[in-house]
């Protein structure tokens, strides 16, 4: 017959091959990439899936996350932020661009960043330590100054006297006797960035682009309150669940107690 109508076999024999779905491998991904509170890319989703057996190239979940529209909040044009009035104390820059501290507490950076609160700026202040990049001490306030990152000190948890050095920008807001105070009464030495240079302040840089990213970004908070809830909810999160590249994919407190059992063994 198919000599007659002068057609190849294989058009009459052929039957299309359906797209096999595995509908478990996608409800993984879809779930993994919600409770990264749409953050996490396709290199984190495969390191969680590794982790539970998943043996899933990046390709794949690239495909799937499309499929889904599941748009990483890192791909989003983020915008700029105001340039801060200049404190021109004479204070060297002794951690001069070393981040890799082999100690927790040895070095803490500190910045702060605005936020939209029912079409007014605010502000949250965070305190990092540079060992893990933990989160320990954050605060929201409606005004930019030295009050703010008081209070973000007075939130630290963890046992401030430990604590050697700490390293900000050269923004007026960390200019004020109430921080002095503190930093003289646990004895931490102060350690300025050169004016007009982030990259002497990078990791609070970089922390802070991933809190706009993750957190400020196209929200509007309807009051402060809520804007205080939402910072602790989300530092709670950022420290415990939330799994870092520089830190081989632990979060920052796994890190922190893995290499505190490292040094006790």
């Amino acid at each position: 017959m198919c000599k007659v109508l002068n057609i190849s076999r294989s058009s009459v024999y052929y039957e299309p091959k359906k797209k096999s779905c595995n509908t478990e491998l996608e409800n993984l991904i879809i779930t993994i990439f919600k409770n990264s509170r749409n953050n996490y890319g396709t290199r984190k989703i495969k390191n969680r899936l590794d982790k539970k057996g998943y043996k899933v190239s990046r390709r794949r979940i690239s495909k799937i996350m499309k499929k889904y529209g599941l748009v990483s909040n890192y791909t989003v044009k983020q915008y700029k932020v105001h340039s801060p009035k200049c404190n021109e104390e004479k204070i060297d820059n002794i951690v001069d661009r070393d981040f890799n501290k082999k100690q927790a507490l040895d070095v803490v950076v500190s910045d702060l960043t605005y936020v939209n609160v029912n079409g007014k700026w605010n502000y949250i202040c965070l305190i990092i330590d540079l060992f893990n990049r933990e989160f320990i001490g954050c605060a929201a306030g409606k005004k930019k100054d030295a009050e703010l990152v008081t209070k973000a000190f007075y939130s630290i948890k963890r046992p401030i006297d430990e604590i050697n050095i700490l390293h900000t920008d050269r923004g007026n807001e960390f200019k004020n006797k109430a921080i002095d105070q503190i930093l003289s009464t646990f004895d931490i030495e102060r350690s300025l960035s050169k004016k007009g240079c982030p990259y002497d302040n990078a990791v609070a840089e970089a922390a802070f682009k991933v809190v706009k990213t993750e957190f400020v970004f196209n929200r509007k908070f309807n009051s402060f309150e809520e804007l205080e809830y939402e910072l602790f909810d989300y530092v709670n999160w950022y420290n415990n669940h939330r799994i870092h590249g520089s830190l081989d994919y632990l979060t920052p407190v796994e890190y922190r107690y893995l290499m505190s059992e490292k040094k006790v063994a």
